[in-house]
């Protein structure tokens, strides 16, 4: 047998009573390299462990809990869940599997949230269904970007040590009368406006809501340095979305970083792939226009990639959508694999995929994206238990300063696919 270890960047940890890794393993193998990982299964809880405590943290690790049922502890005495969760190293998190009894309790489901879990699923759950969504949990987990909280006040009330840990920059800006320009020009996701400051210009959530240019995501939080009834009342309906209580600094910072959470979690649902976790076209146009105003900042070149997978449509009228949806999720796979930092990856939809690459001038772009392609075609898929097939894409390219916005970049670059498809496809052009 191959050492899966070096075929698959992935891995997903699974401990399973032994009837259930007989009865599910060949096939919950097969669905799982599709996607491009592996899973190792356990039936002992001490090689789980050790395993674990060993293992890449980026990793995934499953824990059906029926296992309950034949483990014992040291002293022969049944193991119950809380002697589980205790076991299992706490520097991971944990997706459980239970039956339908065992999730109607919800003290137990409490248990689970309050212990390291990830995510939680009901059996039975088809074998294909399950790896889909353990690769969405692969995709989740995908670093969030960086918030920017924008704060107008007399001195900084946060923990800005603790905020950083959780990608939040906060800026100081101490000027009302200039704070909608920096909100133009940073784009926040959260302004914070003290009170006293609030006073001084009543209008300025208006002022900052009403500019075009501005995310209409955009939070405005009112912070109170003393309770004020009657301000609060007159603040919400000038346009504030939050009051805020002065209190201690750590409780403060967490309701904060509860609110970028949640504001993070209604972006990710407007913006990105639910089945890629990528961009989708909305959150791509968006952040384009940010990093196109930052290249011409800093004097930086830019490239736009569009490839689309070849003959799609025959993929999907072979094998089948779900065989697609596969052949999509791996690609995007391959490709973010050779994304850096400041570049961005987009599914358009369908199989069309756009790329802006930071710093980049035409001709490295081709060398990048040929990469790219060259790797995607090396991935033998498996049509069958006996047979594998090999697919490509296309691609354009655009460049910028030569082209100056992302509607005159993908244009082009979308222009440059057709050219590629028309000469054969399996090329990139541009």
């Amino acid at each position: 047998m191959a050492d899966t270890t070096s075929l698959y960047k992935r891995k997903v940890y699974f401990l399973a009573q032994t009837f259930f890794i007989k009865d599910n393993q060949a096939e919950l193998l097969l669905c799982a390299h599709k996607y491009d990982f592996d899973i190792q299964f356990f039936d002992q809880m001490a090689e789980f462990v050790r395993t674990a405590l060993q293992a890449d943290p980026e990793d995934l690790y499953v824990v059906d809990l029926d296992v309950l049922y034949n483990m014992q502890l040291d002293d022969n005495r049944t193991m119950f869940l809380g002697d589980l969760l205790r076991r299992l190293p706490q520097q991971h998190h944990y997706v459980y599997l239970q039956t339908e009894k065992q999730s109607g309790r919800f003290l137990l489901q409490k248990m689970l949230v309050d212990n390291n879990c990830l995510a939680y699923a009901e059996k039975p759950i088809a074998n294909d269904v399950l790896v889909d969504k353990l690769f969405n949990l692969f995709a989740q987990r995908k670093r969030d970007e960086t918030s920017v909280v924008l704060y107008l006040g007399d001195q900084v009330r946060f923990d800005t040590a603790l905020l950083a840990t959780q990608q939040v920059n906060l800026i100081h800006h101490p000027d009302v009368q200039t704070l909608h320009l920096a909100v133009k020009q940073m784009q926040p996701d959260v302004v914070v406006i003290e009170d006293s400051h609030y006073l001084r210009t009543e209008v300025i959530a208006r002022v900052l809501k009403k500019n075009i240019e501005v995310d209409p995501s955009l939070e405005i939080v009112l912070l109170q340095t003393r309770p004020d009834t009657a301000l609060a009342r007159k603040a919400t309906d000038s346009g504030f979305d939050q009051i805020l209580s002065l209190t201690d600094s750590d409780v403060l910072t967490h309701q904060l970083l509860n609110r970028i959470s949640k504001i993070r979690t209604d972006k990710n649902l407007i913006s990105k792939d639910r089945a890629t976790g990528l961009l989708n076209k909305i959150g791509f146009k968006k952040r384009a226009q940010d990093v196109i105003r930052r290249a011409s900042r800093d004097k930086v070149t830019l490239a736009l990639a569009v490839i689309d997978i070849d003959k799609f449509k025959t993929i999907n009228d072979t094998w089948g959508h779900y065989f697609g949806d596969i052949v999509i999720k791996r690609l995007s796979l391959v490709v973010g694999a050779h994304m850096q930092e400041n570049d961005l990856l987009s599914r358009f939809g369908g199989e069309e995929f756009v790329m802006l690459l930071w710093d980049c001038t035409l001709q490295t772009a081709r060398e990048r994206v040929d990469k790219m392609r060259l790797a995607f075609g090396d991935i033998a898929f498996e049509v069958s238990n006996i047979e594998t097939r090999h697919f490509s894409f296309s691609g354009g390219l655009a460049a910028y300063p030569a082209l100056k916005t992302e509607n005159e970049l993908f244009l082009y670059a979308d222009e440059q696919l057709y050219e590629a498809k028309q000469s054969g496809r399996n090329r990139i052009c541009g």
